[in-house]
């Protein structure tokens, strides 16, 4: 059965690209576990009609979550969310690892290290 991805949505004001916007949504829900492995999603021409967004929108958003590892594309098949456990819990753990190590190499207190990070997400977040 294919989820139809009805809580995703593009907000066209918005200064985030649509094709991000469907990026982000869906990699939220298959963070949450909203979206479970193995779960089929439309077809581009499906999800961009879902949203009323073009084609080679809807596309690319696939394209970076497949680059991602968070789906993956099994030719006629379908598209599905990715059976790899939970991918950005992975990824994200790789990243704060190679942080630690480049914070080390460079001396930084790891208190201080972590006052950076913090204000560099904090200011990301701002700016969504």
């Amino acid at each position: 059965m294919t989820h139809s991805l009805a809580s995703v949505t593009v907000d066209p004001s918005s200064p985030t690209p649509p094709f991000e916007q469907v990026r982000q949504q869906v990699l939220a829900l298959v963070s949450a576990g909203a979206l479970a492995a193995g779960t089929r999603l439309p077809t581009v021409r499906a999800l961009a009609q879902e949203l009323g967004i073009a084609a080679n929108t809807a596309a690319r958003a696939y394209r970076e979550l497949e680059s991602g590892g968070i789906i993956e594309t099994r030719g006629r098949n379908g598209t599905f969310v990715a059976p790899h456990g939970d991918i950005v819990q992975r990824h994200a753990q790789e990243a704060a690892a190679a942080f630690a190590v480049r914070i080390r190499q460079l001396g930084v207190d790891p208190e201080q290290g972590l006052a950076l990070v913090t204000a560099a997400l904090r200011a990301i977040t701002a700016i969504r």
